[in-house]
């Protein structure tokens, strides 16, 4: 005879069990920027759609990244800071001084050059560099300045630049310095920011 629980059911045989779906196959995992044969790729990867070539990535550090991060805060824990409580420049950004000078710097290092494409992407960083120097002897404290440097070849065409920043109206400017000749178009962009 059978025997019967409290619900009065007979006992039923196990339910067979369920197999557990197969796990979804691991995608492939992309490559760290932190990782040196990496580092290359990734950028071609993001230059992939403009117009420039990278041809050769100089990594960004010889340590491992431990120790690098270890450096980096023992640096920053040496640098600390009194509040100024300032919350305007001693000396406001003067444009007009600023662009005086940036067209000087233009006119003595492009007198005489004629245009061309490699000799402009290595004379564009020393210009920029030379325009950053002498902007930062005017003793403008606590601004922080950008620098473009774009040369435009004449050919015909049309070319529009535009630029836009969040800025305090205040105390932040910009000023631009133009050499023309007659197969080129040299432009010089100064952003000034102040950081309070």
């Amino acid at each position: 005879m059978e025997k019967r629980g409290r619900g009065g059911k007979p006992p039923t045989s196990p339910a067979p069990q369920l197999q557990p779906p197969p796990p979804p196959p691991r995608r492939e995992r992309k490559p760290s920027m932190f990782e040196r044969e990496a580092y290359t790729q990734i950028l071609k990867e993001r230059l992939r759609d403009s117009i420039h070539d990278v041809q050769y990535v100089e990594p960004p550090f010889d340590d491992s990244i431990a120790d690098l991060g270890k450096e980096w805060k023992s640096a920053l824990a040496k640098l600390k800071f009194a509040n100024s409580y300032r919350m305007e420049p001693l000396k406001k950004f003067q444009a007009h001084s600023v662009e005086t000078k940036v067209q000087q710097i233009l006119t003595e290092n492009l007198k005489d050059v004629k245009y061309d494409d490699k000799v402009f992407s290595r004379l564009s960083l020393d210009l920029a560099d030379r325009i950053l120097s002498a902007v930062k002897e005017f003793g403008y404290h606590r601004y922080k300045f950008i620098i473009k440097v774009l040369f435009i070849q004449k050919t015909g065409q049309a070319i529009h630049i535009a630029s836009r920043w969040i800025w305090d109206v205040a105390w932040d400017s910009w000023v631009a310095a133009k050499h023309e000749t007659e197969t080129y178009v040299a432009l010089a962009l100064v952003f000034a920011l102040f950081c309070e």
